[in-house]
């Protein structure tokens, strides 16, 4: 599956590998870092496996929970807004930086709040109603989903100048509602996520800011780094990891099996151009890594069309002990 919009470090050309490399059996899946959603959206579908979304960024996790619980009201708002010019584009800029709830209908519900109630249970409704909208705030996903198809790349920050009608879209919109019917969507610091949904029969993918590489809507500093890796560390289930190749974070996850492979680099205005990233897992997936490879190459997955290009290399095999496959 396609996700609904284009993304700054989108997994669609890496999913065969995370498919290759992925444990045997699972019966949870966390994709922490979820961005565009497109390792969750093509995330096989097992009876009886529990998926969870998450992602920091709050108008991303709403522009999902939207897609998933109130498909036909989001695309109503995307109907009658229309953008075809850079001032547009800064206006919802502006609109998604602010801070203030602006639905004349909230207001009322928080004045009839105050009125009708003690103080003590009017403050407990107060927060209902403003998580409840925080949660499913259409028109703010609507100006979200706008923000990021226009602009360059997907990166939600500067104006791509290409001519985009929306409604070509809508199709996205309607597959993606329904593929994440039985998923759950968080918004949560990944470490706070981890300890949430951690099990020795979990799979915990994460697909972090890549270091020191790209731009990205939710700043993560050097220390998110280390941070991450030592909550990985003392996960019970099954981790894995990608990340951008660079030293600093092959010798921060030494711990690893670490897997190289090349991309063609699509941010690149060179010819020929490629992006080399990593595979990271706390278990060894060789022993049927290679027989999987086989069966995807019957598949046509995105960013992956001939087999050519599907070439990857252990570079790094830990020398403490790591997660034994549950095969």
């Amino acid at each position: 599956m396609k996700s609904p919009i284009p993304w700054v470090g989108g997994k669609g050309k890496l999913l065969w590998l995370i498919h290759t490399l992925a444990p045997e059996r699972y019966a949870r899946f966390i994709d922490v870092f979820g961005g565009s959603g497109t390792v969750t959206l093509n995330h096989p579908i097992t009876p009886g496996c529990m998926e969870v979304y998450n992602d920091y960024n709050s108008n991303l996790t709403n522009l999902f929970l939207c897609i998933k619980e109130r498909p036909l009201a989001l695309l109503k708002e995307l109907g009658f807004l229309p953008l075809d010019a850079r001032d547009e584009f800064n206006v919802l800029s502006k609109f998604l930086a602010q801070e203030e709830l602006t639905d004349d209908y909230l207001n009322e519900e928080l004045e009839l709040a105050d009125r009708y109630f003690p103080p003590a249970e009017a403050e407990a409704i107060k927060e209902l109603l403003l998580k409840r909208t925080r949660l499913y705030d259409v028109r703010r996903a609507a100006a979200y989903f706008k923000q990021v198809r226009y602009s360059f790349s997907g990166n939600t920050k500067t104006f791509g100048g290409r001519p985009c009608d929306i409604r070509r879209f809508f199709y996205l919109i309607w597959e993606c509602s329904r593929r994440l019917r039985d998923v759950l969507v968080e918004n949560k610091d990944f470490e706070e996520l981890i300890r949430q949904y951690d099990r020795p029969d979990a799979f915990i993918y994460c697909d972090p800011p890549y270091y020191d590489a790209e731009c990205y809507a939710v700043e993560f500093p050097k220390a998110d780094h280390q941070r991450l890796h030592d909550a990985l560390t003392q996960c019970e289930g099954f981790v894995m990891v990608s990340y951008n190749y660079c030293p600093f974070i092959c010798e921060l996850y030494k711990d690893f099996y670490i897997f190289h492979t090349t991309r063609p680099n699509s941010m690149s205005q060179t010819a020929g151009s490629e992006y080399e990233e990593v595979v990271m897992t706390n278990y060894d997936p060789r022993a049927y890594a290679a027989a999987r490879s086989e069966q995807i190459t019957l598949f046509q997955l995105e960013g992956a069309e001939s087999c050519e290009c599907r070439q990857y290399t252990l570079i790094h095999e830990p020398t403490t002990k790591t997660k034994e496959n549950n095969t």
